[in-house]
């Protein structure tokens, strides 16, 4: 029976390239983002089901994970990688939008983690990775709602790990910390100041692939130029 892998968030970066190294190495896929016609074109390439979902949603999380398990594909991987920012002096932020940031990078996190959670106990066995980032581990100037859910993010993470990796449920938190190229974001030849997200996915990879005795909670990656 084919493992099936869940990627929440999924867009044309970092999930693309999840999703056709998942796809190589011959998992079912599931891609689930708020809006799935742009994710056409990669789910056919890797033969991979689509799923409209608000990461947010307390009940549209639920259904996400209730749909595959009647379709026969309960998720043993679930990869959490939705991003929503806003940015600016916090004196003039809006608090609606910080709310919003909050939402998709931290409380959609947890409503996600623990679906799966619920699954992965039953099931005696799952892997659940988070997507960080810098602002996870620092904050910077006019982004302190990015912080805040990263920060949070961070510490679910930190805390599920300690909680589950014992019930054989292996948890990693993972710190982009720099920037990722894109079609629209491409660094100069040879200068390596971007992260490439085939290399990132690489990295989620060799983590799936590590033994119980010595599992990572939190890996950090950055281009070697990269001052930190």
């Amino acid at each position: 029976m084919t493992d099936t892998a869940l990627i929440i968030g999924a867009g044309a970066g970092l999930s693309a390239s999840l999703a056709r190294k998942l796809g190589a190495a011959g998992w079912d896929v599931a891609l689930a983002a708020r809006n799935t016609e742009k994710l056409a074109p990669l789910a056919a390439e890797n033969r991979a089901s689509l799923h409209a979902c608000d990461a947010a949603d307390v009940e549209g999380v639920a259904a996400l994970f209730a749909g595959l398990d009647a379709m026969g594909r309960t998720p043993s991987l679930v990869i959490y990688n939705p991003s929503f920012r806003v940015r600016g002096p916090v004196a003039t932020l809006d608090p609606a939008q910080v709310r919003r940031t909050l939402d998709v990078t931290a409380f959609g996190a947890f409503l996600a983690a623990q679906q799966a959670a619920q699954r992965m106990l039953a099931a005696g066995r799952g892997t659940i990775f988070f997507t960080g980032a810098s602002a996870g581990v620092k904050g910077f100037p006019q982004s302190a709602p990015f912080a805040m859910g990263k920060f949070a993010l961070r510490g679910l993470a930190e805390s599920m790990a300690r909680e589950l990796h014992p019930q054989n449920i292996h948890i990693c938190h993972f710190v982009i910390d720099g920037g990722i190229a894109s079609a629209t974001r491409v660094a100069e030849p040879g200068a390596d100041s971007l992260l490439d997200p085939d290399a990132i996915a690489d990295t989620y990879l060799h983590v799936l692939a590590q033994p119980r005795s010595a599992w990572s909670s939190e890996i950090a990656l950055r281009p070697w130029v990269e001052t930190f």
